[in-house]
């Protein structure tokens, strides 16, 4: 069982407390199709060491297998559960304002990655890939304060550094994507772009930002909002090459 609090001084200074498994399973539960889609993007705003985040992957991962199996065949091919289990880490987001849950949230994911990436490709594991899935992590899951959406030094205190994302995509056979986003342009964007179509159906259009919730990223539509910084394409075992 997952403790919910590390401290009560932490309880106190930041209001600290994690989500139990039960209900942690009971809300992804409420949005079950999309957390067993390989691609399908969530961000957690105050993702503590990664109680969400790691049962979303491992349901993606589950998914990752049935999309690499071939038609008439019962085990998933190795390359192919390989590509498919990079886009299940490369679509999952997380900020917290502790950098000690930011480090454990990483190394939480990374090892959900890494036992099913043995269990499924067994010898034909590639350490390569290995690090492009460390370095894919470290840019998705930072330090930071999701209510003013600025990085934040070792005390938890905001910097004038943006938070910025970056967006994954695979472009060609094994070549990947990546592309970097500062986070409050891209909620700014998606703020407009609701704001458009309520205008536009003339109907009710909520648009929250909560903090301590779970929510699907920029709708799985690829970023043409916000201010765009800079895009690098790689083979992905070597994206961690490129733009660091």
């Amino acid at each position: 069982m997952t403790k919910q609090v590390k401290s009560r001084q932490r309880v106190a200074d930041h209001g600290e407390v994690f989500t139990a498994d039960r209900e942690v399973n009971a809300m992804l539960d409420l949005v079950k199709q999309e957390t067993e889609r390989v691609d399908s993007r969530f961000l957690e705003p105050a993702c503590g060491d990664g109680n969400f985040l790691a049962e979303i992957l491992r349901r993606k991962l589950v998914a990752a297998k049935r999309r690499a199996i071939p038609p008439r065949k019962k085990k998933p091919l190795p390359l192919e559960f390989e590509k498919q289990s990079v886009i299940a880490v490369a679509s999952i987001y997380g900020v917290d304002l502790m950098m000690d849950n930011v480090l454990a949230c990483r190394e939480r994911l990374y090892n959900i990655w890494n036992e099913e990436y043995e269990a499924v490709c067994k010898k034909e594991v590639n350490e390569d890939c290995r690090e492009a899935v460390r370095f894919i992590l470290s840019r998705n899951i930072v330090c930071g304060n999701a209510l003013s959406l600025k990085e934040v030094d070792e005390n938890g205190n905001d910097t004038e550094e943006p938070i910025v994302f970056s967006e994954w995509s695979f472009v060609m056979g094994t070549r990947m994507q990546r592309k970097d986003y500062r986070f409050d342009k891209l909620l700014a964007g998606e703020y407009e772009a609701s704001t458009n179509a309520k205008k536009k159906k003339k109907k009710s259009v909520e648009v929250e930002y909560q903090q301590m919730s779970l929510m699907p990223m920029l709708e799985d539509k690829p970023s043409d909002e916000g201010e765009f910084l800079t895009s690098y394409v790689a083979d992905y075992r070597r994206i961690q090459d490129y733009g660091k």
